[in-house]
């Protein structure tokens, strides 16, 4: 295992300090300027004697009452964000051992099985780049077009759920196969296990999808972090004087960060980017399978030339 030095270390931190992209600064940035502001023009009218300086208002919101609610926010968006991580990379196992079973458990009799087994498991792929699409909202697109049929296609163009289409497309296959005799009862048994849970997971993140964090206990939090802030200038104006404006900002910038991260990883199937990266696992699952595939197809194809070369030497 390589072990990254000190010093590549100590640049990744440097690195991250000073990242824009991915931080919440672009979410914060406007509020935390206002309540910087605001305490400027506290240390303004403080300066002009106005009888602005009041600490008794540092009891009005105990300081562990807020931080227990943002750590809440914060935890429980996280929890939403990692199940549907855990969510997909079930999805990607399943799919991986889907396409085993499919390979193994379907004879090739005929000639033409070997293709209509492969674009069968091409459905595999289709499925990870619909269940994607679906969570986003997103209609068919060219993106999943080269994974099934012309016909196919066109139908997913009108339907809303597609993984559940193309887990039907699937499931088609298997039943034409079992008929013909190619599929045992078990096999077909133990392949529509790993197909449903496939469905499973699609469910497992709508459940992520449709059911938000309640919009009282966000709006809650937004007006309690606000009007601590707001605060803060008239407990801390004697001690700071013009220095309470920065002071302020800082502190709001920490708090208003805090929950703009829930925020951010509540919904984890978007485009933002500290979602989860769908594209990538989608493309992950692409390319298993295509080399799945193609080990399969040269391992066939040595297979009959070893064959051929023994009936060779046999006459």
């Amino acid at each position: 295992m390589v072990k990254k030095s000190k010093t590549s270390v100590k640049k990744i931190w440097l690195r991250d300090i000073f990242r824009f992209r991915g931080s919440v600064i672009p979410g914060v940035l406007e509020r935390s300027l206002f309540c910087g502001a605001f305490g400027i023009l506290i240390s303004f009218l403080y300066s002009k004697q106005f009888p602005v300086s009041q600490p008794i208002l540092g009891s009005v919101i105990p300081s562990i009452v807020l931080a227990l609610l943002l750590v809440f926010r914060t935890n429980t968006a996280y929890e939403r964000f990692w199940e549907g991580r855990k969510l997909w990379g079930s999805t990607v196992n399943t799919i991986r051992n889907l396409a085993w079973q499919i390979w193994v458990a379907v004879d090739v009799v005929e000639p033409e099985d070997r293709e209509r087994k492969v674009t069968a498991l091409h459905l595999l792929p289709a499925f990870a780049i619909a269940k994607k699409l679906y969570l986003r909202y997103e209609p068919a697109n060219e993106e999943l077009e080269p994974w099934v049929s012309p016909s196919q296609y066109s139908s997913l163009q009108n339907i809303q759920n597609m993984p559940l289409q193309i887990s039907r497309f699937l499931g088609d296959y298997l039943q034409q196969e079992y008929r013909r005799g190619i599929l045992t009862n078990h096999q077909l048994a133990t392949i529509h296990t790993l197909m449903n849970n496939l469905m499973d997971n699609v469910g497992g993140c709508e459940r992520i999808l449709k059911t938000p964090i309640p919009p009282a206990y966000v709006i809650h939090l937004n007006q309690l972090v606000l009007i601590y802030c707001l605060i803060l200038p008239f407990q801390f104006v004697e001690d700071l004087g013009w220095w309470t404006g920065l002071f302020v900002a800082l502190v709001s910038f920490a708090l208003f960060g805090i929950e703009e991260i829930g925020v951010e990883i509540e919904n984890p199937f978007g485009y933002d980017h500290n979602d989860l990266p769908l594209d990538k696992i989608c493309q992950t699952i692409q390319n298993n399978i295509e080399e799945f595939i193609a080990s399969q197809t040269d391992k066939n194809s040595r297979e009959t030339q070893i064959n051929f070369s023994k009936t060779n030497q046999e006459y």
